[in-house]
């Protein structure tokens, strides 16, 4: 993450006003997202109706052997992109990892369990300053890490699913309703988790589109990751007494 100058529009009392902004995501970071965005939402409008077929509404949509195939066909489609994506951002990660080129601050480390008790004491008013964070707060990290595992759980269960004769030939039979029973709880799962968990913390606690563009405001970077911050510029996070925020 680095930082440089954007020229911001001209202030009401006719001088150009600019501003730090700090890179965030790479383009390629923000393709993916994306990426995985679409296909996400693609696999669950698809599946959602298969897993429900006792419903009126599933019934309405799957009404006719031709609109299943249909539907199953997209959902494949869906899921094939979702395998590659998912390899492209494992290989692309592990090679810039390597080259050094990935700092491993998304890596799980023993502060974020301490940068959760200290949000905590802070949500329920014992400490009266709110913790500082680095390049992501534990809360990303979770999110993260929660789609990693959710996204391994949905591609083996699909594989089981969608190729269950293969797969009998040299493991139980009974690992086939294990794998829907799998398949359908995680993607009901990871659809209540960006709703009630991803939205609010992306677009309730505060309006954060620095998955789209890429940057973060000096002021967003001063507030909600402080020890990023001083770590790139050498300055105080914290405003100083008499110094704007």
């Amino acid at each position: 993450m680095s930082a440089n100058e954007t020229t911001l529009k001209q202030a009401r009392d006719g001088h150009v006003r600019t501003e730090r902004t700090f890179v965030r995501f790479s383009l390629g970071q923000r393709w993916e997202h994306a990426l995985f965005l679409l296909t996400f939402s693609v696999l669950l409008l698809t599946g959602l109706p298969q897993k429900y077929r006792a419903a009126a509404w599933s019934q309405y949509i799957l009404a006719t052997p031709q609109r299943l195939e249909t539907i199953q066909k997209i959902h494949h489609i869906a899921a094939v992109l979702l395998i590659t994506i998912a390899l492209y951002h494992v290989v692309r990660s592990m090679v810039r990892l390597f080259q050094r080129r990935l700092s491993g601050e998304m890596l799980p480390v023993p502060q974020d369990l301490r940068d959760g008790v200290k949000m905590l004491r802070w949500l329920l008013f014992i400490d009266r300053k709110k913790p500082s964070f680095g390049k992501f707060t534990f809360e990303q990290k979770f999110t993260y890490w929660f789609f990693i595992f959710g996204t391994v759980i949905m591609i083996l269960s699909g594989l089981l699913i969608w190729f269950p004769v293969l797969f009998t030939r040299v493991l139980p039979g009974g690992i086939i309703p294990a794998a829907k029973l799998a398949h359908s709880a995680e993607a009901i799962a990871a659809a209540i988790f960006v709703v009630m968990w991803h939205s609010y913390h992306v677009h309730i606690e505060r309006l954060n589109l620095s998955i789209f563009t890429g940057r973060l405001s000096e002021r967003e970077m001063r507030e909600y990751h402080e020890r990023e911050y001083e770590r790139l510029t050498g300055e105080p996070g914290s405003p100083t007494d008499g110094e704007p925020e």
